[in-house]
C-alpha cells in the first residue's frame, strides 16, 4: 500500500496531477481545496503529498488521492466514513480548507457544507449526524499545525532547491542530507540554518 510519496510535479490537470517518483509517473488525485494550492507550483518541482490508497473488487483499478498533510489525510477517511460518500465523491466535495468544513460540521452549518460540491442537503445532514463531535481537533487545531507545516515545507523546499540546482546533489541525496539535519535539530526555521546543520559535519 502506497501512503506517502516524493517527486517531481510532471503534469497538471483539473482535478489530478501526474508525479514522477523513480522514474514511474503516479497520477493522483487532488482535492479542490488544495489543487487551488497546487496550480501555483510549476511543472518541473518538487512535491511531496500523503497518499489515501484504495483498491476493491468492485473498484480493482488502484486509486491514489494525495494531501499536503496526515491531517488531511485523516479529515479525509472521517468524510468517507459517512454512509453513501466513497473516495471519488469526497474528492470532488472537499474544495473549501478542512477547518471550515470541520467548524460547519461541529455547529451544524447545514447551509455551509451544502457548498461542498455534489452535496446537498440530505448528505450535510448525514455528515453532522456521523461526526459531530469528532471535528474538534481539526476545526480548532488544524489552523495552528498548517502553519508550521507550511513553513517547514517552504524551508525544506528552499534548501532543496539549492542542493540540487546549483550544488548538484541527486534528489535522494539531497532529501536525506535534509531529513537527517532536521532529525537533529527539529527546531530549524531558517534556510541558512539549516544549510550549516547540513555541512557540520
Amino acid at each position: 500500500m502506497i501512503g506517502y510519496l516524493e517527486g517531481i510535479l510532471l503534469k497538471k490537470e483539473k482535478e489530478k496531477i501526474l508525479l514522477l517518483v523513480n522514474n514511474i509517473g503516479y497520477e493522483i488525485l487532488i482535492p479542490g481545496f488544495f489543487m487551488q494550492k497546487i496550480n501555483s507550483i510549476k511543472t518541473g518541482d518538487n512535491l511531496i503529498l500523503y497518499i489515501y490508497y484504495q483498491q476493491t473488487e468492485r473498484q480493482p483499478k488502484p486509486i491514489l488521492i494525495g494531501f499536503e498533510t496526515q491531517e488531511e489525510k485523516e479529515f479525509f477517511q472521517h468524510i468517507i466514513s459517512v454512509a453513501g460518500i466513497g473516495p471519488l465523491k469526497a474528492v470532488k466535495a472537499i474544495n473549501i480548507p478542512i477547518n471550515e468544513i470541520a467548524m460547519a460540521i461541529e455547529t451544524k452549518d447545514i447551509e455551509k457544507l451544502k457548498m461542498l460540491k455534489g452535496i446537498g442537503e440530505s448528505a450535510a445532514k448525514k455528515i453532522i449526524a456521523s461526526l459531530s463531535g469528532k471535528m474538534e481537533k481539526f476545526a480548532v487545531s488544524y489552523s495552528v499545525e498548517h502553519k508550521i507545516e507550511e513553513t517547514k515545507k517552504e524551508l525544506k523546499n528552499q534548501v532543496m532547491q539549492v542542493l540540487t540546482n546549483q550544488l548538484g546533489h541527486k534528489f535522494s541525496e539531497a532529501n536525506k542530507m535534509i531529513e537527517e539535519a532536521l532529525k537533529q535539530k527539529p527546531e530549524i526555521v531558517d534556510p541558512a540554518e539549516l544549510f550549516d546543520q547540513i555541512y557540520k559535519k
